[in-house]
């Protein structure tokens, strides 16, 4: 492996000026690969005029991102640690604009539908690779921690400023513009990348395993794909099929991983003390934030009657302490306080959250706004964190492998999140409503208030009432259900972290 190149001016084994400005190189793809899985929410209205697709392409067009993004995760994360991560990342970033270019130019749904999938491509090599740079480039673990740092409160920005910038460009501008902004900034990253990144690579990679490539997508696709349908649709039996099958392939996946010789994950990652804490704390993590999204983003909308620009507004109000949690975090652990304490808290933080959302009624901004903000501040505790753990127990030339592991948990439990809390939610509103509703009321509230827009009069906002009052009942259910798993998250954070120390490797 190649160590990262170091300035004049600072101490063996310290980052300097070099390595800060090509962070902020990597911070750019990873702001904009983060915010296309938020970018549509105001596009699609737009999109849908224009190119009139059927509504399984719309669909398609929204979730093919993420589909591909989580399916190809471990295989890129992998692929990286053999080619060189700095290769794989620029390869990644000139898919990402040549797709984004097509995308916002593209005539036909089918083209935009195959635009979408390229750009998870990308993503897919850009987010473990960013990940795997950072690891290399800042050896000394006090530098290491504030950059992961800086990583996450990056990651967790770009979703919430997707929605907001897709906003405001189909406003003043046509829907490919949510595109285009891609290209400035990975022509930043092609341009100068190869300047500033140290290329790095495991020296001993072994045979690439092909076999275990559909294997991966065939254990992660199936299963986010039920998770991700549940929250609207239920415990339909494909659903739940489908996960089933997913399950089985990742059985096979890791049971391929353990025999052959040179697998696609190595197994001795999780022989790293840490390392396998940290995924799954990752992943309940992830579980918490998406899980109250669902919600939030429902109540803003819908409860309390905001635009879907309102919204995203305010929306943006909760990312103001996010911004300060992760610096917070790496502080205390910096100046002494056991790493174990500061994820604990981290999780009690968040559950605190969840515990002031529970407390929410039909109007109720400003304490939703708040619970949102407390919420994600521990969040982040949370994933700088146990980040930086999972990179520093697993060998530097495992990083891009440690790295995909990590982002895959995460998208499991996000899309977890959203399938458990949001069936509680739609369980408590389908019983609170009342059951004089008609049969479309039952199901959603957005079916609800389309129902009660239609009714005369006092029925229809008697209606209306009902099911913002039902609605806030199963976010308040599911609020407590959130608050109650990260306690004892938080409980095991204490007790699985308890003694662990970051040792480079």
């Amino acid at each position: 492996m190649t160590n990262s190149p170091s300035t004049t001016t600072s101490p063996p084994g310290l980052a300097g000026r070099r390595e800060w400005t090509a962070l902020g190189v990597l911070m750019l793809p990873l702001l904009l690969v983060s915010m296309d899985v938020s970018v549509l929410y105001f596009a699609i209205p737009a999109i849908s005029a224009d190119l009139e697709p059927s509504g399984t392409q719309q669909l398609w067009i929204f979730d093919i991102y993420a589909f591909v993004l989580a399916g190809l995760l471990m295989t890129m994360g992998s692929l990286g640690d053999r080619i060189g991560r700095r290769k794989l990342l620029l390869i990644g970033a000139a898919a990402f604009g040549a797709a984004s270019l097509v995308a916002a130019y593209a005539n036909s749904a089918e083209t935009l539908i195959a635009a979408r999938a390229v750009l998870g491509i990308g993503g897919a090599t850009l987010m473990p690779s960013t990940m795997a740079l950072v690891r290399a480039m800042f050896t000394d673990p006090g530098q290491r921690a504030k950059a992961i740092g800086m990583w996450s409160g990056v990651m967790t920005a770009g979703i919430a400023l997707g929605s907001v910038m897709s906003g405001v460009l189909v406003q003043y501008f046509w829907w490919g513009s949510v595109f285009l902004v891609n290209l400035p900034a990975m022509a930043v990253l092609l341009v100068l990348g190869p300047f500033l990144l140290p290329e790095s690579r495991d020296p001993e990679p072994g045979r690439f395993d092909w076999p275990s490539v559909p294997l991966s997508m065939a254990a992660v696709l199936p299963v986010i794909y039920g998770l991700k349908e549940i929250p609207s649709e239920g415990w339909h039996a494909h659903y739940v099929v489908s996960i089933t099958v997913g399950l089985l392939f990742a059985a096979l996946f890791v049971h391929r991983q353990r025999t052959v010789a040179s697998p696609l994950i190595d197994p001795a990652l999780f022989r790293g003390r840490g390392f396998a804490p940290s995924v799954v704390l990752n992943l309940v993590a992830s579980f918490g934030m998406m899980g109250s999204a669902y919600f939030t983003t429902q109540y803003l909308q819908s409860v309390l009657g905001k635009s879907a620009m309102e919204a995203a507004l305010w929306a943006l109000l909760p990312s103001v302490p996010i911004g300060m949690a992760a610096p917070l975090a790496t502080s205390l652990v910096q100046k002494g306080v056991n790493r174990a304490h500061v994820v604990t808290a981290g999780f009690a933080i968040a559950a605190g959250g969840y515990a002031m959302l529970a407390f929410a009624d039909t109007d109720s901004l400003w304490l939703v706004l708040a619970a949102c903000g407390v919420l994600a501040s521990g969040i982040v505790m949370v994933i700088s964190q146990i980040t930086d753990l999972a990179l520093s127990s697993a060998p530097v030339e495992r990083a891009g492998s440690a790295s995909s592991l990590m982002e895959t948990g995460a998208e499991f439990g996000g899309a977890l999140g959203m399938a458990i809390l949001g069936s509680i939610g739609t369980a408590i509103y389908r019983h609170a409503i009342p059951a004089s509703a008609p049969d479309a009321a039952h199901e959603t509230l957005g079916g609800a208030l389309a129902i009660a827009d239609r009714l005369p009069g006092r029925t229809g906002d008697a209606l209306a009432t009902a099911a913002r009052e039902a609605f806030t009942n199963g976010m308040q259910g599911a609020a407590i259900a959130g608050a109650v798993l990260l306690a004892a998250a938080a409980l095991l954070a204490a007790r699985a972290l308890r003694g662990i120390h970051v040792i480079d490797k």
